[in-house]
């Protein structure tokens, strides 16, 4: 799927258009999604292909601010490079916002922005990619400080360096990491960080082929995040699959020697999430294989598929035989179709307070009717037992209740998020519809103990939220 040119209202072009998000608690929550401290988790999305002024391509970030009734556009913050205290310049194909991650990096207790710009140019060297971070606050994100470049000989041009970022306590030491991905290169940042973006420490990662993606968590119970980079290689078009887990018999004088990585032989797949499915106290991995078999890549499903991995204390085990579920699995309200795109994006939350995490995913290339390619969303339910098809739900803008309705080429589906917004203890469904109405649009569903529950669903669109042109808002959403 290729993405679309979009432009951004010229108004948007300085400083920080912001809704004011409310007075923060006296203390901030801590929370690694709370950008202004109130106690609300809050999202980010990325228009990472936003046209600023005459700049396009340059990108664009929208943050929603969470309440005791979720998110609304009356409660944002539009962010550019062009903002003020934004370092660099808004410039064509920058692509700014095409990554994004949550996590408080400077340990004040409110949670900041990582925010990948693919393609950013530094110095004569073209589309090299750069990240920084934009700080939280009691006011929200202002701010932002560019984390360090890795050095010049390690980055190609157009090389896409930043196209997949995360955080996450990667070494147990209870201070956030951030690592990110591109074509060429993978590096890994060492928190604490400060203010002016300088990392306890950061080095490269060698062992690594193009990598364009990157998910983290917890799958040992080690209180330490484990990180997982699919690529795809000429031995394994359908991605190889592994992870890297902390080990404390590493030097401190070799920092990049401190992990032990982990290959997954039998796992397929693209896009990831990690969360206790079981309920079991480990994380599992889900990997979502979005793309249909053919010669050069057999295996899969028509359609595409998702396979859980579950995890232990010694996390995934390599030998185990994962559950796989697909849109002919029993109990999946739906059918395999080519070219579905089952599982081009998926989320684990629990949507239903049951204690289990469940698993969102996205099927934007689904056709409903006559409507090509207009998406859809299904969730599955977790279990003592795991992950099964039973009690599936399928959700499509044609869905009672949902916002907006199935056109051709919308993509509903395309991101997808499961994440509490309103704090009562259940996960809302955040979904991104990266063409609606050519420009992009997020649609949420509130969490409900029968899952999910249309009730008061919202939905904007990136005119809404204050973009114009072809914004493909809602392609990327913050971790």
């Amino acid at each position: 799927m290729r993405k679309r040119t979009l432009l951004l209202a010229a108004t948007l072009t300085t400083g920080l258009l912001t809704a004011l998000p409310g007075t923060a608690a006296a203390a901030p929550s801590g929370l690694a999604s709370d950008f202004n401290g109130d106690g609300y988790r809050d999202v980010a999305f990325g228009a990472w292909n936003a046209d600023v002024g005459s700049a396009s391509g340059a990108g664009a970030v929208v943050v929603m601010y969470g309440s005791s009734s979720g998110i609304s556009t009356a409660r944002k913050t539009v962010i550019t490079q062009n903002s003020a205290g934004v370092p660099g310049t808004a410039e064509s194909s920058d692509r700014f916002g095409y990554s994004l991650a949550a996590g408080d990096l400077n340990g004040d207790k409110y949670a900041d922005l990582v925010v990948g710009s693919q393609y950013e140019g530094v110095g004569t060297r073209k589309g090299i990619g750069s990240v920084l971070v934009v700080w939280g606050g009691t006011k929200g994100l202002t701010g932002a400080s560019a984390l360090p470049q890795p050095p010049a000989g390690q980055l190609t041009e157009w090389g896409g360096y930043s196209s997949g970022v995360a955080t996450g306590d990667f070494d147990g030491d209870g201070r956030t990491d951030v690592t990110v991905t591109g074509q060429s290169h993978t590096h890994l940042y060492r928190g604490p960080f400060t203010r002016t973006g300088a990392p306890l420490s950061h080095h490269g990662i060698g062992e690594l082929g193009s990598t364009y993606e990157v998910f983290a968590g917890d799958l040992t119970g080690d209180r330490a995040a484990e990180r997982l980079y699919p690529f795809a290689t000429d031995a394994d078009l359908r991605g190889d699959i592994r992870y890297f887990r902390h080990d404390p018999t590493g030097h401190a004088e070799h920092p990049e020697s401190d992990y032990a990585q982990v290959k997954l032989e039998k796992a397929d797949g693209e896009a990831g999430a990690i969360g206790d499915i079981n309920g079991d106290g480990h994380g599992d991995v889900v990997l979502g294989d979005h793309t249909d078999p053919e010669r050069a890549r057999p295996g899969g499903h028509k359609g595409g598929q998702i396979t859980v991995w579950y995890g232990g204390s010694n996390g995934p085990d390599p030998a185990q035989t994962p559950t796989v579920i697909h849109q002919d699995t029993a109990g999946v309200p739906d059918v395999g179709e080519a070219a579905d795109g089952f599982g081009t994006a998926v989320a684990v939350g629990d949507v239903n307070g049951d204690k289990y995490a469940d698993v969102a995913v996205g099927t934007p290339g689904e056709d409903n009717g006559p409507a090509k390619d207009t998406g859809s969303v299904m969730i599955l339910f977790g279990s003592a037992s795991g992950l099964t098809g039973a009690g599936a739900k399928l959700y499509t803008q044609n869905t009672t209740g949902v916002p907006g309705s199935n056109e051709t080429g919308d993509f509903f589906g395309q991101a997808v998020r499961l994440t509490d917004l309103d704090k009562d203890g259940r996960a809302d469904l955040v979904v991104g519809t990266a063409y609606e109405n050519e420009a992009g649009g997020v649609t949420v569903l509130r969490g409900a103990t029968t899952g999910l529950t249309a009730t008061g669903a919202k939905s904007f669109t990136a005119a809404g939220a204050g973009l114009k042109g072809n914004a493909a808002l809602g392609w990327v959403i913050s971790r």
